[in-house]
């Protein structure tokens, strides 16, 4: 079985720094964020599966009323080819292979963000296991 990645987009953007005391206060907690990683995805015609991964940042230690809100979903649009009857490993090149991909695109962005609203110390890591991911996922 193998898959082609026929497109890759931004489907939903949310970048939002609520007011001045929480740009500042980010400013100095950024390292108490700590980086979620979601993966979904859906047939959208025979052979043609979306695979949808979500990056957000969420708050570990800050008061929630005090925070940013970013979610930046990143999706692919990807074509099953040969014999697809095998689940397991449709379901590592859903949850494994495309997600690692297109995870260098999503994070580029999602960094980008930040930088241009003056984020220069934002460390989201260059490479995500995301076999180790599942794994952890399943357990």
């Amino acid at each position: 079985m193998i898959y082609k990645i026929l497109a890759r987009y931004i489907k939903e953007l949310n970048f939002e720094i609520p007011n001045p005391n929480t740009f500042f206060l980010l400013s100095k907690e950024i390292s108490n964020y700590k980086i979620n990683i979601d993966i979904k995805s859906n047939q959208v015609k025979e052979r043609i599966i979306e695979v949808q991964i979500t990056l957000n940042l969420n708050p570990v230690k800050i008061d929630q009323s005090e925070k940013i809100n970013t979610k930046i979903i990143y999706s692919a649009i990807v074509e099953m080819k040969g014999d697809i009857s095998n689940k397991i490993k449709l379901k590592e090149i859903i949850l494994v292979k495309v997600p690692t991909d297109i995870y260098p695109e999503l994070r580029r962005s999602f960094i980008f963000l930040f930088e241009q609203s003056g984020f220069k110390e934002i460390k989201i890591d260059k490479n995500v296991d995301f076999k180790k991911l599942n794994e952890q996922k399943l357990n």
